[in-house]
């Protein structure tokens, strides 16, 4: 079966403007142009679209999906049992969140006992959802799919006070923050007490500490683009001036 950009975009969902953008960034191209222009779409295309689809509904960008695909070592099957693997987690992190929001429809309307731990569920389960849509790929390639399931599993476990204090406590990471930077030296006592308090919300999630994951975490807040923009949309440079608070505090020789 053979499509036009019109077809394949009807049948797909996806606008023919967009195809034709994949065709000139070379993410898909068609099998073929025909006699009258036209760009010409196969099964392999229809395949390799359904794909990109795929890598796009898990915010991978296009530069990304194009890398991928292109990779010689690319194995469609397993990419694919990759994706349904990835759809199952998020399926289930999405029926605890259903599960938590019709408890509270029923206790807010029948009067039922809901545990406060069952309050607190849902927004877990949504810190972990955003957490995993925003950095999961790196966090994984960093510290292990086994280590990012028990870290958030030990989110999940944390009674109302302690979520709680963890929500708390970023607060007052941010609030340091502002004081470290008007000082600008890692050392100072509010840079370092920034450090301290850091390392104490970090163990909310961590299985165990190390300076040296500490400080390798520190790095990446900088290096990656995204976790700078956490810290820099309230305080300018704040990543860097995290860093270098945590490389102090952890004796870093990259400080």
């Amino acid at each position: 079966m053979e499509y036009t950009v019109n077809k394949l975009a009807k049948m797909s969902g996806v606008s023919g403007r967009t195809l034709r953008y994949y065709d000139q960034i070379g993410l898909l191209k068609p099998a073929r142009i025909s006699s009258s222009g036209y760009r010409i779409y196969g099964e392999k295309e229809v395949d390799l679209l359904q794909q990109i689809l795929f890598y796009r509904e898990m915010e991978i960008s296009l530069e990304e999906i194009t890398s991928i695909l292109h990779d010689p070592d690319f194995n469609r099957m397993a990419a694919l049992k990759k994706h349904y693997h990835s759809l199952q987690k998020k399926r289930a992190r999405l029926d605890r969140l259903m599960a938590t929001v019709e408890k509270t429809i029923v206790n807010a309307e029948e009067g039922a006992f809901m545990q406060d731990e069952e309050k607190f569920a849902g927004f877990k389960e949504k810190l972990i959802e955003e957490n995993d849509q925003q950095y999961g790929k790196e966090i994984r390639e960093k510290y292990g799919e086994e280590t990012i399931h028990a870290s958030n599993e030990k989110l999940r476990g944390l009674s109302q006070e302690k979520f709680q204090a963890m929500t708390a406590l970023e607060e007052e990471i941010f609030e340091l923050l502002e004081k470290a930077a008007a000082i600008g030296d890692p050392a100072s006592e509010a840079a370092q007490e920034l450090a301290e308090k850091h390392k104490r919300w970090l163990m909310f999630t961590w299985l165990n500490y190390t300076k040296e994951a500490h400080a390798g975490l520190a790095k990446m807040y900088v290096s990656d683009e995204r976790f700078a923009a956490y810290y820099d949309k309230r305080v300018k440079n704040g990543a860097k001036i995290l860093r270098d608070a945590i490389w102090y505090y952890t004796g870093n020789p990259h400080a």
